[in-house]
């Protein structure tokens, strides 16, 4: 659509270039702005829509410099300054951090001005058109509409019945010449403030015509004004009928809905007021999306956020624009946004033609939200001075009370914060139910961070025994117990039946009990797992459905230790198309990224770039990466999934050899995510995000021969790593990247800094003793080994798994200074091991055979081939090269059969997409031909 109105605009300015006199050029390519403007206006681009009319207001005030005897052309200039005056955006990018109040009553004061001259000069032109032709009785409600628009931007309408308001004369004119005009009474009916005169007129056009939508939803729009609401639904319901793509009665049925106690009720409303936005999209309707989707839970929705933010610049002058706006940057976690927003609503109600008694309650709930989400960004002293004015005007509600308790908390002064809450618990009784749910856990949650459980317990045994709690209470009590092993609480003692108990939270319940048993494990530094994974595979078979007891689960596998446990927290945890629940310790998306990433033998679903070594089912990475692709579409605020796509486009790389274009990629995105985090009042989640992004960044510049900038990067890694994260990596990535410059004093300078560090991580150790050789240290020490064995007992991991692996590194040392004994040493530990892995065998095999070629020693042909015979049954797909050497060995024992059979396997084991171009070889001779170039 938009590129018609392009070609229609590109076709006038030809025109006009043509023909620069012709006044029918110039009418033509306003009215094609003018048209596109309104699409624009429909798609929510009010910037391009106000500069498209900008453009068609000149060009038509030059078609009126030639042509202004024409009332047609006064009426189109008027028209696109009306237009410009109602869409013209409120702009405050240049001024959005730390403005004051000043600044900002200036900046909506010029939106205001530059609105209301628009809708002047609109005014001027109309008159100038029904001065021409007075007998249009078009001109004259296109003038009633305009002066209306007037009206409501100077906030000076009569509240006298009997003075006629000028829009209203102007619609009676119109009515005078077409009197039949079932329009131009609705038009009466929108401009009048005279509540009988609104009815009437209305009522009168539907004498007209009774299928008409707009006059049934004025009605049911003064209905619901007057309190008359059967009549309003009635009268909604009808217009809804005749005309489904009407906006306003889509937001009347929201409005009715909002208001009722009957279950889906707010769905409801939530679902019609979204309709009325997206057909027309008015910042009254926009706020009380936002208003609902507060209620409701959907501020995370991507629509609420684009019409909350179109409805800031439609409607600066508005608080609840600003609120709601806020509202939507602090779910978001957004809280300097969500800051900045607060306090314009603040100036905004200080702007306001309001008695004081009217902007009370409006200001307590901005100031409430402002200290909220003060505090959430670290600013508590800030927040307890926010509480503090309204504790001194006596504004300090109940919401209020728990954002200066937890204010208190977080400055330490811990008896004023107890204080607060004990006035608080007073005012249970006083309180709706909901009110009072979040107020008592929140209480319970003050009492045990200060001064401990047994506080927290004496809180909710000094309660009285209202049934209303108890639900609630069974997940408070859990989440207590899950804090500490010794349990207090008994959730049978609770006098609520099991089948009263709602689903959700006897989910919660079960999940807070699995995490107490996690955290109640032997383990002092990490989470006992088992305990939990155990409760938790009970608990699914009670709660199929349930994400949270899913995602739980998913989360404590991951936790585990287990080798397999990344294939099963996928399969656990599945993802759908649609809306994906993200409760519990990680969300799915951060479960399968996480799984991508911990897998120590994934591999890709495309089998030219590695091959399945992996004893279980290997996961499946495109699906991964499709679904974090996804979220980021629909979350594209969502910091967190951008982070995982960029792990998992990481693990494609390393598959893939890190080929250029999605090296090109990996460091597009990481730029963009370094770019857009905020550098103030960073958290250490945040710090450690960018240390890993900085790391992993270095590895793609050195995988690029980029080695300087590698090294930077890891530089700048050390720098932003909060002092508690493991560094160890660091440095070996450090130690990696000097040792392919060939620097040794700096790589022998990192290793030492390894040593010194330290890791609990088994695998580092593996990658350090791999470096030990090419940094020509001396390697007569154990301390890497020591070391590791002693990770592997803090963790709990398997032992025979990692000693294989390190004793895999020390025979790729040997191999490389060529000491062969001491690598069939080491090999020969490694395969000795207990369920040793193919690859392990296959590099035995193939080290064998070399020792029997370089120095003519038969008998380690023998040993080859029993190495490559076991590394080949025990591959559970066929793995390349392993039949080739096996095909060698076993030529070479003499034994022809075995090796025309292993030579059939390799080819057969080859991906189709790496074999020759030539058909599958039937003879032996084809098959040796075919892989001579081997």
């Amino acid at each position: 659509m938009l590129g018609y109105f392009r070609k229609g605009v590109e076709q006038f300015r030809s025109a006009v270039e043509m023909a620069p006199h012709n006044h029918s050029a110039y009418f033509g390519l306003a009215s094609a702005l003018l048209a596109w403007s309104k699409h624009c206006v429909t798609i929510g681009a009010f910037t391009w829509a106000a500069n498209l009319l900008k453009e068609a207001s000149e060009t038509a005030k030059v078609c009126t410099s030639l042509a202004g005897n024409l009332s047609c052309v006064w009426k189109l200039h008027a028209d696109t300054q009306l237009a410009l005056a109602r869409c013209f955006p409120w702009e405050d990018r240049h001024i959005k951090r730390g403005m004051d109040e000043q600044n900002f009553k200036a900046s909506v004061l010029q939106w205001r001005n530059t609105c209301l001259s628009a809708a002047n000069s609109a005014k001027l032109s109309y008159q100038r058109a029904l001065h021409l032709t007075p007998w249009e009785a078009n001109i004259h409600i296109d003038t009633a509409i305009c002066l209306d628009l007037i009206c409501t931007m100077e906030e000076n309408n009569s509240a006298d019945p009997i003075v006629w308001e000028l829009p209203e004369k102007m619609s009676l004119g119109g009515l005078m010449l077409e009197p039949v005009n079932k329009d131009f009474w609705v038009t009466l009916g929108s401009v009048s403030s005279n509540q009988a005169l609104k009815q009437h007129s209305l009522i009168r056009a539907l004498q007209l015509d009774t299928s008409l939508s707009e006059a049934w939803a004025y009605l049911g729009k003064i209905y619901r004004q007057s309190g008359h609401k059967q009549l309003a639904r009635q009268a909604f319901d009808r217009a809804r009928s005749i005309d489904p793509s009407l906006a306003l009665p889509w937001a009347g049925m929201s409005a009715e809905n909002d208001h009722q106690s009957r279950a889906g009720a707010v769905n409801e409303s939530y679902e019609s007021c979204l309709r009325a936005v997206q057909i027309l999209p008015l910042p009254e309707f926009q706020i009380g999306l936002g208003t609902i989707a507060a209620r409701s839970g959907e501020l995370m929705s991507p629509q609420v956020l684009m019409a909350v933010r179109q409805a800031v610049q439609r409607a600066p002058h508005y608080p609840e624009s600003h609120n709601i706006n806020g509202l939507v940057s602090e779910v978001r976690s957004d809280f300097q946004s969500a800051i900045t927003s607060y306090q314009h609503a603040k100036f905004a109600l200080g702007m306001m033609r309001r008695s004081k008694l009217d902007n009370r309650y409006p200001f307590v709930d901005v100031s409430v939200n402002l200290a909220r989400s003060l505090c959430k960004a670290g600013l508590a002293t800030d927040a307890v001075r926010e509480c503090e004015e309204l504790k001194t005007q006596g504004l300090l509600n109940v919401d209020g009370l728990q954002v200066y308790a937890l204010a208190l908390w977080k400055l330490g002064r811990h008896d004023e914060a107890l204080s607060i809450s004990r006035n608080l618990a007073e005012n249970l009784s006083n309180m709706k139910q909901e009110s009072a749910t979040g107020a008592l856990g929140f209480i319970c949650t003050l009492a045990y961070n200060i001064a401990g459980k047994d506080s927290a317990a004496s809180v909710i045994h000094t309660l009285p025994g209202q049934p209303s709690y108890n639900r609630e209470l069974k997940f408070i009590i859990s989440a207590l117990d899950a804090l500490q092993p010794s349990k207090r609480f008994q959730l049978p003692h609770l006098s609520t039946p099991p089948r009263l108990t709602s689903y959700d939270v006897m989910s919660e319940v079960h999940s807070n009990i699995a995490l107490g048993k996690a955290i109640g494990g032997e383990s002092n530094n990490c989470l006992g797992a088992e305990g939990g994974l155990s409760y938790l595979k009970k608990v699914l078979h009670m709660y199929p459905d349930c994400s949270l007891v899913r995602n739980h689960l998913g989360s404590l596998l991951l936790s585990s230790g287990d080798w397999t446990a990344s294939h099963k927290a996928v399969r656990v945890t599945s993802l759908s198309h649609g809306h994906t629940s993200n409760r519990g310790l990680r969300s799915p998306h951060q479960i399968q990224a996480c799984a991508t990433m911990s897998c120590y033998a994934t591999c890709t679903s495309y089998p030219k770039f590695s091959f399945p070594t992996c004893e279980d089912q290997y996961l499946s990475q495109y699906n991964g990466i499709c679904n974090l692709q996804r979220l980021v579409h629909q979350e594209p605020w969502n910091q967190d999934a951008r982070y995982l796509l960029v792990l998992a486009i990481f693990q494609k790389a390393r598959e893939e050899k890190y080929p250029k274009h999605i090296c090109a990629t990996l460091k597009r995105l990481v730029l963009q995510i370094m770019s857009s985090s905020s550098n103030s009042q960073e958290h250490k989640l945040i710090l450690y995000e960018k240390y890993l992004l900085l790391l992993l960044s270095s590895e793609v510049s050195l995988q690029s021969d980029d080695y300087e900038n590698g090294i930077a990067q890891v530089t700048d890694a050390l720098r932003v790593a909060p002092p508690s994260v493991d560094t160890f990596f660091a440095h070996l990535q450090l130690c990696r990247a000097y040792v392919v410059q060939g620097d040794l004093s700096n790589s022998r300078k990192e290793y030492m800094k390894c040593l010194q560090n330290r890791t609990n991580t088994e695998v580092g150790w593996v990658t350090l003793k791999q470096l030990e050789s090419l940094c020509l240290v001396n390697r007569g020490s154990d301390e890497i080994e020591i070391n590791l064995k002693e990770c592997i007992e803090r963790n709990g991991s398997f032992p025979s798994k990692w000693a294989a692996l390190f004793n895999l590194a020390c025979a790729q040392c040997f191999m490389r200074d060529e000491d062969f004994a001491s690598a069939e040493k080491a090999l020969a530990q490694a395969c000795a091991e207990k369920d040793a892995d193919s690859c392990i065998l296959f590099l035995n095999g193939a080290m064998h055979m070399e020792i029997a070629r370089r120095y003519a020693a038969p008998q380690y042909i023998t040993r080859a081939a029993s190495s490559l015979r076991k590394a080949q049954q025990k591959s559970q797909a066929a793995v390349p090269i392993i039949s080739l050497l096996l095909a060698q060995a076993e030529g070479s024992l003499g034994s022809k059969a075995k090796w025309e059979k292993n030579l059939r396997l390799e080819w057969f084991s080859w991906p189709p997409g790496l074999k020759l171009k030539l058909r599958a070889p039937k003879s032996t001779t084809q098959i040796k031909r075919s892989f001579h170039f081997i």
